[in-house]
């Protein structure tokens, strides 16, 4: 026995919910957050004798098997995180709405 018209439409209204979400995902960010600390090319700084400059932070990207490490001014940092917490929500979506689809695959198998 399959799902009722009610289940059906709830499945329904909630994916369309999770595709307007989508929308509001216009900021995310791939990628992995990154501080290091450098060491600079002047000779007598401190640098060279263990206080590193930094941390500085990057955004690592993968893109074609290659790894691209993109800076993040400090004024920036939070809306990079903001960014990558609008990717694991993306992956989130996709993810429920897999499970809808599955489900609604598996009502409509005979249509």
């Amino acid at each position: 026995m399959g799902m009722s018209n009610d289940t059906v439409k709830k499945l329904e209204a909630e994916r369309q919910i999770l595709l307007e979400e989508l929308a509001t995902l216009r900021d995310m960010l791939h990628g992995s957050l990154v501080e290091r600390y450098t060491i600079c090319s002047r000779p007598q700084c401190k640098c060279h004798s263990g206080q590193r400059h930094g941390p500085v932070r990057c955004l690592v990207v993968n893109r074609n098997g290659k790894q691209r490490q993109k800076y993040i001014p400090n004024g920036k940092l939070t809306d990079a995180k903001a960014g990558l917490e609008q990717y694991a929500r993306l992956q989130k979506i996709v993810d429920r709405i897999t499970d809808i689809n599955l489900q609604l695959f598996k009502e409509n198998k005979d249509a």
